[in-house]
């Protein structure tokens, strides 16, 4: 049952690769604990306290809620698929609730950091190319797999937006500026001096023409904010982050953020109201009279 459910989110649900991966091996983990526990090698006979007992033998190992959480949505989605399957006549996780974690706020590189960022160069492909590369993250909010996915037909110079293909092969359209469009403009001219023969069509490429990596644009992005930012996070993700906060403390519509973005619920998106709150305590703090009293 579980293989079927694994290409169940594959093929109809379309989850990412990553959440197949974590789902299939959530539920290879739950299986051998019903083995090695109770003697049960099928999956659908499990009951409710087989269940909570392996919640409990996850938090008895000190694994993290977050991490626990994760498990037990891979399980809900299981029993789920089960239920329309009819292969159970009710799931072991009812009543069974996630457990409490600490909020934490989005990292994001202060205003003041991203203007040390700074592309000093002949205009060579590579300088050229990081450069378009950085500044497309962070001035679209695009994840970076979106990012790699671009091709040169997605982007629309007369309308001024770009397409994207996002979570579940969802299409959704990003506004961009007429100042990036000139440094797509110039890339384009530099990248195919460099690889007149190139064989894809995307727009961003590596140092040899090919498709990006996921660690190529890590390493990229890590690299730039290496020399700008103190921040332990330099990841693609952070200017995602850093876009949405920014936008946020400009006075932007977080429902045009939502949307933006790419979130199905706006509570994805209210994350980045935490980091605005945070920052008028600290402005508050540091001004007011009595502000660190």
């Amino acid at each position: 049952m579980i293989e079927r459910f694994i290409r169940y989110i594959q093929t109809e649900k379309r989850y990412s690769n990553l959440t197949v991966s974590a789902y299939k091996r959530d539920m290879e983990q739950f299986r051998e604990y019903l083995i090695n526990i109770y003697g049960l090698n099928d999956v659908t006979k499990a009951d409710t306290q087989m269940a909570r007992s392996y919640i409990v033998e996850l938090k008895k190992k000190g694994e993290e809620n977050r991490s626990i959480n994760r498990k037990m949505s891979a399980l809900r989605s299981f029993y789920k698929f089960c239920l329309r399957e009819k292969a159970v006549d009710k799931t072991p996780m009812q009543g069974i609730k996630s457990l409490k974690q600490p909020k934490e706020l989005a990292k994001f590189v202060p205003e003041q950091d991203m203007e040390r960022v700074s592309f000093e160069g002949d205009g060579d492909f590579k300088n050229v190319r990081d450069e378009l590369l950085f500044e497309m993250l962070y001035q679209t909010g695009m994840r970076q797999a979106e990012l790699r996915g671009v091709k040169d037909d997605d982007v629309d110079a007369v309308a001024m937006q770009v397409k994207v293909l996002g979570k579940r092969n969802k299409e959704r359209i990003i506004p961009v500026s007429g100042k990036l469009l000139e440094m797509i403009d110039g890339y384009k001219i530099v990248r195919d001096e460099q690889f007149p023969e190139r064989d894809n069509v995307m727009l961003l490429v590596d140092d040899k023409g090919r498709a990006m990596s996921p660690y190529f644009v890590y390493k990229t992005v890590h690299g730039i904010l290496e020399g700008v930012t103190t921040l332990e996070q330099k990841s693609p993700h952070v200017l995602r982050h850093t876009f949405a906060t920014h936008l946020l403390n400009e006075g932007a519509d977080i429902r045009a953020i939502q949307k933006i973005l790419g979130h199905s619920s706006l509570s994805s998106t209210q994350i980045y109201t935490h980091n605005t709150i945070e920052q008028l305590k600290e402005i508050y703090q540091s001004a007011h009279p009595l502000g660190d009293e």
